[in-house]
């Protein structure tokens, strides 16, 4: 009774030890005798104790500290992983092109797809992807200069994706992104580009400030320019109207004196000698304007003062009879 109850008790563990509880996104890789037999999908799964085992994978991960500094972990486990993890590189030192060491810190994106291949078609998955991606990024970054790895980081993060991606195709992984976190040049190198951004700031300064005054001054001088315009405008037009007012004036004195004489040739248009009377009134018009000065002591008759003595008598004349 105590060799079956023995048996019984074997048997029983035997079996249970054959059930695999396999949780979701995550696979299980079972080996027959020492060779590739299947691979666990998610749920309870079995498998036959002794003949049949699950494959250990050696595993590398990486741990930071609270004052950030990252050390490795390594570790064998039974599960595999399909979720996209986050690989987090130690920072590294690189040399640009044009000799200046730098030091970088990454992070890689990855997932994998074929749970098979990332076990067998490599030792140490995770520790073969840092690697990989170190020496790529020593490559690309040795072709650029210092200013370029500042400027490109997304063609820097394109390249090294697509370069791992079809590097690590083989090993069942996909490379969704990599980010380089911080790029650190030297402390001398840190240095001379604050000085060389200071500079360009103030450059850029004095040169919005002379723009500035350079448009203040062209706005000045359009404004003293339009002023001018406008006065000249305004004193062409005040010329013009005054022009036009005394010609409207010379105008209306000629129109009252055409009346007046219109007006004096009706009146004796019936003695019919106006021309007479006109030629007199001319000339006593003349002498009156000869001796209308302050100065002038000395009244004198016109040569032809018997031709104005006749006209005034023509008047004489032509006013009898008018009762005037």
């Amino acid at each position: 009774m105590g060799f079956l109850l023995v048996a019984l008790v074997f048997i029983i563990v035997f079996s249970i030890s054959g059930f695999k509880i396999v949780n979701q996104a995550q696979v299980m890789i079972v080996e027959r005798l020492g060779r590739y037999s299947r691979t666990l999908e998610p749920g309870l799964r079995f498998i036959i104790p002794v003949i049949e085992t699950v494959r250990g994978v050696h595993w590398k991960k990486m741990l930071r500290t609270v004052s950030g500094e990252s050390y490795p972990i390594f570790t064998v486990v039974q599960k595999i992983d399909l979720r996209e993890a986050v690989f987090d590189f130690p920072r590294q030192n690189v040399i640009t092109k044009d000799n200046v060491t730098i030091s970088i810190d990454a992070l890689l994106y990855y997932q994998i797809v074929d749970p098979k291949s990332a076990i067998y078609e490599i030792e140490n998955l995770p520790e073969a992807i840092e690697k990989l991606t170190q020496t790529t990024l020593r490559n690309i970054i040795g072709e650029m200069d210092l200013d370029s790895t500042f400027t490109s980081r997304d063609t820097i993060n394109e390249k090294l994706r697509i370069i791992l991606d079809d590097a690590t195709n083989k090993w069942g992984v996909k490379v969704n992104r990599v980010e380089l976190k911080d790029i650190t040049p030297p402390r001398e190198i840190q240095n001379a580009m604050e000085k060389q951004m200071k500079a360009e700031r103030d450059r850029r300064a004095a040169i919005l400030e002379a723009e500035g005054l350079k448009k203040a001054a062209i706005l000045n001088a359009e404004g003293v320019k339009e002023s001018k315009i406008n006065q000249a405008e305004g004193e062409k037009q005040a010329a013009i109207l005054e022009a036009e007012g005394q010609a409207q004036a010379r105008i209306r004195v000629a129109q009252g004196e055409a009346e007046a004489i219109r007006l004096v040739i009706d009146a004796i248009k019936n003695n019919g000698q106006p021309d007479k009377y006109l030629i007199a009134m001319k000339y006593l018009e003349t002498l009156q304007d000869i001796t209308s000065g302050e100065g002038n002591k000395i009244v004198y008759m016109p040569y032809e003062a018997s031709g104005i003595l006749s006209s005034v008598d023509g008047i004489k004349e032509m006013f009898k009879g008018t009762g005037k």
